[in-house]
């Protein structure tokens, strides 16, 4: 791969090892560095990706999907079950399997509808389930990357954490049944489950189906730090060299390594007492608006393991940084896999999207910001 191409594919990669680059020539490496690296995060982030990796592969989530979708009748009862998988399943399998699985599932499924319906439905349908991957991932620790961190790193309960988001959770979920009803009262038309539902869906492994579900329990285990994360690590790495290893293949390998550069970043930046104190008096106090909006340019990641390190609120960053994934289309990188994915299938409607993205994500990101005012 040429370094351009490999620059355009992993922008944020290549900027987290650039600024991890730049620090060091302001803190020279030494033995603190080893301290910076969060390996809790990185092995259990590593363990989550690597069966949901091998969950896909096998076509379980494809299933699961064709499963609820043999009940609908409706075009309602369609974006409702279409939309709703990327909402509830991104509580589980994080906002990017969702989206990696649940986009092009759609795109197979519309197109058996008829031309007009499916031209009517699909730009507003990929762009309600991409703001409900990005909102339902808000509710859970392993809904998305930057809550795994923040959650291991501010020591709260699985029980306390969900209730912390639970009220923004549930108002998105009315929202974005709001705009489901708003959206289907004009493309309103009965479905034959024959249309929707193929009989040739391919079935997975059924033995090894199981090995990823309770390695999956394995790691919720370790999440809520029941078993220790280095046991977690070694069983899923150890069961899937050995029953299916292809499926090493398919980890982000990019998120890990951003991740690590970025706690060099981090980590450097914090012995740098002037920058430091800066950024720490900055946010006092602003720590949900500042990640909101450190987020629409950095992506929701990156600002969370960047501001993480300068505030011990961390409860306000977990809040900040889950609405900020609202907005732009890079405040949440999940969300570029619907947009590159809509730029393939439907290159005509890639303005059409876009404009209805950024309208639609502003004013749910305004209406939870109004949320969050009336709670704090």
């Amino acid at each position: 791969m040429k370094l351009k191409q490999f620059i355009q594919q992993e922008t944020v990669l290549t900027a987290a090892a650039v600024l991890a680059v730049v620090s060091a020539f302001f803190v020279p490496p030494d033995v603190q560095y080893l301290g910076y690296i969060d390996l809790r995060t990185l092995a259990i982030l590593f363990s989550l990706m690597t069966v949901m990796a091998g969950l896909r592969r096998q076509g379980f989530f494809d299933g699961l999907g064709r499963a609820l979708l043999s009940r609908t009748h409706s075009t309602f009862q369609l974006t409702l079950v279409l939309v709703g998988l990327c909402f509830f399943g991104s509580m589980f399998i994080t906002n990017d399997v969702s989206l990696l699985t649940f986009v092009p599932f759609t795109f197979v499924v519309l197109s058996r509808l008829g031309a007009d319906v499916r031209r009517f439905l699909l730009v507003p349908v990929v762009c309600m389930q991409t703001i409900a991957a990005n909102l339902g991932s808000m509710l859970t620790p392993i809904g998305n990357p930057q809550n795994l961190y923040l959650y291991g790193k501010s020591g709260m309960s699985i029980g306390g954490f969900v209730l912390l988001m639970l009220p923004y959770t549930l108002v998105s979920l009315l929202l974005l049944l709001a705009w489901a009803a708003l959206v289907c009262r004009k493309a309103s038309a009965a479905l034959s489950v024959d249309e929707l539902v193929s009989s040739s869906a391919s079935q997975g492994d059924q033995k090894i189906i199981l090995l990823y579900l309770v390695l999956f329990a394995v790691c919720l285990l370790s999440v809520i730090r029941v078993l220790p994360y280095g046991i977690a690590f070694a069983a899923v790495l150890v069961c899937v060299l050995f029953a299916d290893p292809h499926t090493l293949r398919a980890v982000d390998y990019s998120l890990l390594l951003t991740f690590v550069a970025f706690f060099i970043f981090i980590g450097n930046l914090g012995r740098i007492p002037a920058f430091s104190g800066w950024l720490q008096e900055f946010l006092t106090g602003r720590e949900v608006l500042v990640a909101v909006l450190a987020s629409q340019v950095t992506s929701n990641v990156p600002a969370a393991l960047l501001l993480s390190g300068f505030t011990t609120e961390t409860q306000a960053l977990i809040i900040g940084t889950n609405l900020g994934g609202l907005g732009t289309l890079i405040a949440s990188m999940a969300s570029l896999i619907s947009y590159r994915q809509i730029a393939r299938e439907l290159p005509q409607g890639k303005k059409q999207y876009f404009g209805l993205f950024t309208l639609s994500n502003l004013i749910f990101l305004a209406l939870l910001l109004g949320v969050w005012f009336l709670l704090r």
